[in-house]
């Protein structure tokens, strides 16, 4: 094959991904949708269905980690950034929107039209940013926007805590619009790396132990969800005030500079 259509190590775990995320809209379809619509509706199967496709998410989003450390390591091949791109589309923009939808349509209190909404800004917030990624430079170590794979199991926890239809709309909304603003987000490297692979490994063992209806799956699942759903909010009040730490800090730099040169 020509130099440039080959994969490499990184690209097989960027495929991976994408895998992830189809099989996630296949387990949301048949598991969870498809007995709704079709009055075979069990209370166990949805759920072992949900927290599958969440599961497949969640290892979407280690594949994602992997690929980046392994490119880094050995060598990326000339499509490493398109399939990143493709693969992070499907499983944090496809899969997490269609997440939405079905929650629109299987919910007792929600509204299909309106979660329909939420979902396309929830794509179209992480098309944005993938496009934007893609062709602005940013200093190395930080993310311009809330990372997808974070961004979409933050919309995705928040569905599963069940809150009134109204508060969760918006907040699925919010984590749209920091997909797509300028706050900034560290790149998961070193103890940061570390951190997030060990909170996923524990994400899919409070997913399994809801699935399996263990006992006190419900409340570990919600306590999961909670904690992401507060990350998700403190991380960019945390990175909103560094910023202004660092202005004022320069700010004085700079006042105490020009002071010294009007000194004689």
């Amino acid at each position: 094959m020509p130099l440039s259509t080959r994969l490499s190590i990184a690209d097989t775990l960027t495929l991976g991904n994408a895998i992830c995320g189809f099989m996630a809209v296949y387990f949301t379809t048949t598991g969870v949708l498809i007995p709704h619509l079709t009055g075979t509706e069990d209370g166990g199967m949805a759920r072992h269905s949900a927290a599958m496709a969440v599961i497949l998410m969640l290892l979407a989003s280690i594949f994602d980690l992997f690929d980046g450390l392994v490119a880094r390591k050995l060598r990326a091949s000339a499509m490493g950034a398109e399939l990143d791109n493709l693969s992070d589309l499907i499983s944090f923009g496809l899969a997490p929107a269609y997440f939405v939808v079905t929650w629109g349509m299987v919910a007792q209190d929600a509204h299909q039209r309106v979660s329909v909404v939420a979902a396309v800004v929830v794509l179209l917030a992480v098309v944005l940013r993938l496009a934007r990624f893609s062709c602005v430079t940013l200093r190395d170590g930080i993310f311009q926007g809330m990372p997808s794979p974070f961004g979409a199991l933050t919309v995705v926890a928040i569905v599963l805590l069940e809150l009134p239809f109204l508060p969760t709309l918006l907040a699925i909304i919010g984590v749209a619009w920091l997909m797509v603003s300028r706050v900034e987000y560290p790149k998961p490297r070193g103890r940061l790396a570390v951190a997030m692979l060990s909170w996923i490994v524990l994400s899919m063992g409070m997913l399994a132990a809801w699935a399996l209806d263990a006992p006190g799956g419900q409340l570990l699942l919600q306590t999961g969800c909670a904690l992401q759903v507060v990350m998700g909010a403190m991380i960019p009040l945390f990175a909103t005030a560094r910023r202004v730490n660092t202005f004022r800090d320069n700010r004085r730099e700079s006042r105490a500079e020009s002071r010294a040169a009007q000194l004689p």
